[in-house]
C-alpha cells in the first residue's frame, strides 16, 4: 500500500472548489459524467460512471473533504483528504490519499493529476 500527497493550484475560490467537488450537478459539468454525491457524512458516492466509489466521511464547507475510496477486493481503508487553502492564485488544494494498493498507484496518481484536478483546473480556467 502506498500514499500519495500533492498540492494543486486552482484559479477559483475555496468555496467554488468545494461546491465543484460536492455538488453532483457541478461535478457533472467538469467531469462530463453523472455523479452521485452528498455532503451527508456516511453517504455513498460514485463518480466517472462508477469508476470511483466510496463513502463520504467528513465535510468542512469551503475547507475540507474526507472520503473513503473503495478498491475491489481490498479491505484496508483508503482515505482521501482534500484541504482547500486560499492563496493569491485562487486556491491551493492539498491532496492526501492513503492506502492505495500498489498495483493501482500509478493509475490513481495520474488520475488525480490529469483527470480529477486537471479537469477542475481546465473547468475554472475556461470560465
Amino acid at each position: 500500500m502506498k500514499d500519495f500527497k500533492k498540492y494543486y493550484s486552482i484559479p477559483a475560490t475555496p468555496d467554488e472548489i468545494y461546491t465543484a467537488l460536492t455538488n453532483p450537478i457541478t461535478i457533472e459539468l467538469w467531469t462530463g459524467e453523472v455523479a452521485e454525491m452528498s455532503t451527508e457524512p456516511g453517504s455513498e458516492f460514485s463518480m466517472w460512471d462508477g469508476s470511483i466509489t466510496g463513502k463520504n466521511l467528513e465535510f468542512e464547507p469551503g475547507k475540507k473533504i474526507v472520503q473513503q475510496w473503495y478498491f475491489e477486493g481490498k479491505s484496508d481503508n483508503s482515505i482521501v483528504t482534500i484541504k482547500l487553502h486560499a492563496d493569491k492564485e485562487g486556491t491551493s488544494a492539498e491532496l492526501r490519499h492513503t492506502n492505495i494498493p500498489d498495483e493501482d498507484f500509478d493509475d490513481i496518481a495520474e488520475g488525480w493529476t490529469y483527470s480529477y484536478f486537471g479537469g477542475l483546473i481546465d473547468f475554472f480556467e475556461g470560465e
